[in-house]
C-alpha cells in the first residue's frame, strides 16, 4: 500500500538542504534516501555499546566483591573523560566569552561532585575482608595511575601550580620549561620510597606509559589551560562573581573534595592499628591524599594568603574526626 508524501515547503527546504549537503561531499540525495530505506531503526543497547561496556568488568579472582571494586573505578575513568570533553571544548574556542567559561567549568564542577558522591558509597559498597583477600592480586596496579586526572589537572591550571611545592617557588624564577615542571610534579613524591628515593614500580611502569603523551598534552593546554582562558576574558567579565565562585568551588572539587573522599574509603579499608595497610602501588597515601600535605592550588590568586595557608584544613579536620568516630563505634 503507498502513500503519497505531502510535500510541503518545510518538507522541500530540507530535501534541498540535504541534497546540497550530499553533493558537496561528491553523493547523490538519492543514494543517501536508498541509505535510509534500508537501513534498520537504531536501538538504545546498539546506540551505547550495552552489551561490551558490560562484558568490561573482567575480575581476576573469584572473589565476589572484585567486581564491585572494578564498576566503581571504570564510572571514575568515565566522569575523568566527561570533564576532558569539557575542558577540550574551551580550548578550542579561540575567544571565549565569560559565559562560556562559566558553562564548562560548572559542568566539570558538577561531574565532579557526582564522581565524590558516588566514590563516597564505596566507603560500604564492599566487604572489607574480601577487599583485603583479592587487591593482593592487583599489585602493583593502583588508581595513582589514571592518566585521566592528571590530564584534568593539566587542563585544569598553569603547570607550575602542578609543581612538588618544594620546587615550585624556585622553578618559578626560572620558566622552567614544560619537561622540567614535569620532572618535579607533585604526584611523583606519592609514589617514591621515601627511604632510598627509588620509584615505585607503580611509578615506573606509568611513566613509561604515559609520559610522552602528558608531555604532549601539557605543551598543547599550556596556553589554553582553564586558567588562561579565564585571562583572556575581559576585566568585566573576570570579575563575575558566579564565574570566580565557580573556580574556586573547581579547586575545591579537584583538590580537596575528591582526595578526601579518597582518603575516608581508604581509612574504611586500609587502616588498622597498629600499622595501615599499605596501597597495592607502594603509594603512601596517608600521605599522598590529604590536601594539606600538597597544598596543590589550581588558582592561588582567587585565594586569600590566610585561606592558601590554611588549605583543606577544617576539611581534613571534618573528614579525620568523622573517620576516628566511625572507627571507634566499631571497636
Amino acid at each position: 500500500m503507498s502513500h503519497d508524501v505531502n510535500l510541503s515547503p518545510e518538507i522541500q527546504d530540507r530535501l534541498n538542504r540535504l541534497a546540497e549537503k550530499y553533493q558537496a561531499s561528491g553523493q547523490e540525495l538519492l543514494d543517501f534516501l536508498d541509505g535510509l530505506l534500508y537501513q534498520d531503526y537504531n536501538t538504545y543497547w546498539d546506540y551505547i555499546h550495552l552489551d561490551t561496556l558490560l562484558s568490561l568488568q573482567t575480575p581476576i579472582t573469584d572473589i565476589p566483591d572484585e567486581e564491585i571494586f572494578i564498576m566503581y573505578h571504570q564510572i571514575t575513568e568515565l566522569y575523568f573523560k566527561l570533564s576532558l570533553h569539557e575542558f577540550k571544548q574551551l580550548a578550542e574556542n579561540e575567544s571565549p566569552t565569560g559565559e562560556d567559561v562559566l558553562r564548562h567549568v560548572s559542568r566539570v564542577n558538577r561531574y565532579f561532585e557526582a564522581l565524590t558522591r558516588s566514590f563516597g558509597i564505596m566507603e560500604q559498597g564492599m566487604d572489607r575482608h574480601q577487599f583485603l583477600k583479592f587487591r593482593m592480586s592487583l599489585i602493583p596496579a593502583s588508581g595513582f595511575q589514571s592518566v585521566q586526572y592528571r590530564l584534568v589537572e593539566l587542563c585544569s591550571t598553569d603547570m607550575i601550580n602542578l609543581v612538588d611545592k618544594d620546587h615550585r617557588d624556585s622553578l618559578i624564577n626560572e620558566d622552567p620549561s614544560v619537561e622540567q615542571m614535569y620532572e618535579y610534579i607533585y604526584w611523583k613524591k606519592g609514589a617514591t620510597i621515601k627511604e632510598s628515593g627509588t620509584k615505585t614500580l607503580t611509578l615506573k611502569q606509568f611513566e613509561k606509559k604515559y609520559t610522552a603523551m602528558i608531555i604532549r598534552h601539557a605543551r598543547s593546554y599550556y596556553h589554553t589551560n582553564l586558567w588562561q582562558k579565564y585571562l583572556q576574558l575581559s576585566d568585566e567579565e573576570k570579575k563575575n562573581q558566579d564565574l570566580i565562585d565557580q573556580l574556586r568551588l573547581l579547586d575545591l572539587n579537584v583538590n580537596v573534595y575528591w582526595p578526601l573522599q579518597h582518603y575516608k574509603t581508604s581509612v574504611v579499608y586500609l587502616a588498622r592499628r597498629p600499622a595501615d595497610v599499605r596501597a597495592t602501588g607502594g603509594t603512601n597515601w596517608q600521605k599522598y591524599l590529604p590536601p594539606r600535605f600538597q597544598k596543590r592550588i589550581f588558582y592561588p590568586e582567587l585565594w586569600s594568603e590566610q585561606e592558601q595557608e590554611e588549605w583543606g584544613k577544617s576539611w581534613v579536620n571534618d573528614v579525620l574526626a568523622e573517620v576516628r568516630n566511625n572507627m571507634a563505634s566499631k571497636q
